[in-house]
């Protein structure tokens, strides 16, 4: 198994967030990958309530310095690592000061939705992919989880289509019960429009919530795990509709069984 390369791109990872399946799951998914022997590498976004200092989080130098271009603006994009050493794990994180420098990881004070998520998220999912061409990791299995991930399937298959780095890799997308009735953004339009999705995709998305933006991350995958109970049952009908094989990730065997039919 050791030359089956594993991207994982997470919303949430303990222990730098804690108290959700998503966190929990975000650090046993990598570390089941590696008891099989997968090569790992593994994201998440710096959100501004995790503390650098007390995670001995550090800048890598030679992997920060890029711009964003994201909603016609530009956005430097900071890389930063931490490793937690008593499961040899090392976690990348993406910042940057305009979108994660905040006390909130999606909502202000008063509980309402940062008008940017939709920003936020295209630019993390775009400083993920940019980080690992300058890896030079070729990974087999990209696995996503949370929505803050969704902008990974459609950026892999469109603006990255031709890129040869992500021409043979196996997108696997597991949702949570993590979608909220809410806007992902104050103008997700605008923010999709450097995605080469159909007209009809992007019109759709022009007053997204998160179920919209769920489904068009499956649309894009390959296939859709189950990461807990209390899933929308209309994104599972969703994704049954479009035959995406769907596999529940709640083992070690379950995670194993997963790989190995993606990969053929």
């Amino acid at each position: 198994m050791d030359d089956i390369k594993v991207l994982f791109v997470n919303q949430e990872i303990e222990p730098y967030v804690v108290g959700t399946q998503m966190a929990s799951a975000g650090l046993k998914l990598p570390q089941q990958a590696m008891a099989l022997g997968y090569d790992v590498r593994t994201f998440m976004p710096k959100f501004g309530v995790i503390n650098e200092r007390r995670n001995q989080l550090h800048e890598v130098i030679r992997l920060s310095g890029l711009n964003l271009v994201i909603a016609g603006a530009d956005h430097p994009l900071i890389i930063k690592v931490a490793s937690l050493q008593s499961i040899r794990l090392q976690v990348y994180f993406i910042d940057n000061e305009d979108y994660f420098l905040r006390r909130g990881i999606f909502h202000d004070e008063l509980g309402l939705p940062y008008s940017d998520n939709d920003e936020r998220g295209f630019f993390f999912a775009k400083g993920v992919l940019e980080t690992v061409k300058k890896l030079r990791w070729i990974p087999d299995i990209i696995h996503c989880n949370g929505w803050f991930t969704s902008f990974i399937p459609p950026l892999v298959r469109t603006l990255y289509g031709g890129e040869s780095l992500f021409g043979g890799v196996k997108i696997l997308y597991t949702l949570y019960d993590d979608t909220p009735d809410e806007p992902i953004g104050a103008n997700p339009y605008n923010t999709l429009g450097a995605l080469k999705i159909t007209p009809e995709e992007r019109e759709g998305m022009r007053d997204a919530d998160h179920a919209a933006l769920c489904r068009l991350a499956i649309r894009y995958s390959d296939a859709v795990g189950k990461g807990e109970i209390g899933l929308d049952p209309g994104l599972i009908a969703y994704a049954q509709g479009l035959e995406r094989p769907l596999y529940d990730l709640h083992s070690e065997e379950q995670v194993q069984a997963a790989y190995q039919s993606l990969m053929g």
